[in-house]
Formats: C-alpha cells, structure tokens, sequence
C-alpha cells in the first residue's frame, strides 16, 4: 500500500478511508461517519462491529478531481471525500509510460 499523500490516486485504484460505526441497522447494515464525506453511509460491517467502533472502508476509485483533492470510490455506493480522508491506496496495473 502506498500513502495517498504521494497524490497519484487514479481511476481503478483501491483506496482505504476510516469510518466511524453510528448504528447497526436491522438489516444488517451499519450506518457510518467518514471523514470529508458529508453523509452517513450504510455498508457491509466486519463481523462484531459495534457503535462507536472505528473501522476501515476499502473500495475502488470511480472519480479522481485533482483541482478540488477529492475522489470518489465505490464502497456499497458512491463515497467521494478529500484526498487527506485516505489512509492508504494500492494502485492497479498499470501500462508503462
């Protein structure tokens, strides 16, 4: 994993960000808090999870706006925060330049 402050997140690329557990929902689901991001979301939470609980979100970036430094990815549905809301990110394959 390399640390997004390199800032060379592109489309494809998995990104980490942390979340705050707020609700488990009946579902199943858990309703969270993620920085920048000005939503509370539903996900899929690990097993055990509980309010209050801080975890991590992986999921695969779909928008990348370097003029404002944020970027969306696909975690459940679409998240778009600041680019300093991302822990860590491991870029995909890549052709040679």
């Amino acid at each position: 994993m390399n640390h997004a402050m390199a800032w060379d997140v592109r489309i494809g690329d998995e990104v980490i960000v942390n979340a705050t557990v707020l609700t488990l929902l009946g579902s199943g689901r858990a309703r969270v808090r993620i920085p920048t991001h000005n939503y509370p979301c539903a996900i899929d939470p690990p097993a055990g999870a509980k309010a209050g609980d801080r975890i991590t979100i992986a999921g695969h970036v779909t928008e990348v706006d370097h003029d404002k430094g944020r970027v969306t990815f696909k975690a459940g549905g679409l998240v778009t925060v600041d680019i300093a809301s991302v822990a860590a990110w491991k870029s995909v394959l890549r052709d040679p330049p």
